[in-house]
């Protein structure tokens, strides 16, 4: 979800975005890249689901981007509804050295469109683009998912650090867009509804009839 804060807090919003795809993609290693600028060559499967968070500024607001982690074995999918819920951002991620994971992304699209709370900003990445010599999926295939399902696309690489950054703030902007926009149109709804001039509308029958605020001619209730 997007919270605004009603006062100057420390962050103007907060935004929850999931990494999303097989298991041994990377997606761990991007956040750790994104979030630490730290990559672990002999990282284990991430057990459960663990998030980090990363300020961004963004067109002079300060974005606070919760980031969701968790494994993509099978055996882990009990975690999915909570996981996806009030997410508004989403890495979908595959391994460009090994075709199956690119295989396995209309799945994890499903899923994700299944169990998120309402449309989610994704972006297509292809990780790994390091290993040239072992690529199984062409950059051209990728873009051509991505076209087709309305997805932003990327290929990153935690190892270099290569467009890692750019991959989250590209969703980032775009969530930021969106609310802006949502904002904006709500303000010029509430334009449209007020009285033009400010004051209560009050809706009277026959013109000589009294004003039902009138104070009583008599003493009141109570007068002798």
């Amino acid at each position: 979800m997007a919270f605004v804060s009603e006062e100057e807090k420390t962050e103007d919003y907060l935004f929850k975005i999931v990494l999303v795809g097989d298991s041994a993609v990377g997606k761990s290693n991007l956040l750790a890249r994104f979030a630490r600028n730290e990559f672990y060559p002999n990282s284990k499967s991430t057990i459960g689901v663990e998030f980090q968070t990363q300020k961004l500024d963004i067109n002079g607001k300060e974005v606070k981007a919760q980031i969701w982690d968790t494994a993509g074995q099978e055996r882990f999918r009990a975690v999915t509804s909570a996981y996806y819920r009030g997410a508004v951002g989403a890495l979908l991620v595959y391994d460009i050295s090994r075709r199956q994971t690119f295989d396995s992304i209309g799945r994890w699209l499903n899923e994700l469109q299944t169990h998120s709370d309402m449309n989610v900003v994704t972006i297509l990445v292809g990780n790994k683009s390091d290993l040239r010599d072992a690529r199984e999926v062409s950059t051209a295939e990728g873009k051509a998912l991505a076209e087709a399902e309305g997805l932003f696309f990327m290929e990153t690489s935690a190892l270099d650090s290569s467009n890692v950054a750019a991959a989250f703030q590209t969703v980032v902007k775009e969530i930021y867009n969106i609310l802006s926009r949502k904002v904006m149109m709500s303000h010029e709804l509430k334009k449209q509804d007020a009285p033009l001039d400010g004051k209560t509308v009050v809706l009277q029958g026959d013109e000589n009839q009294e004003p039902a605020t009138e104070a009583p001619k008599s003493g009141g209730c109570c007068s002798s």
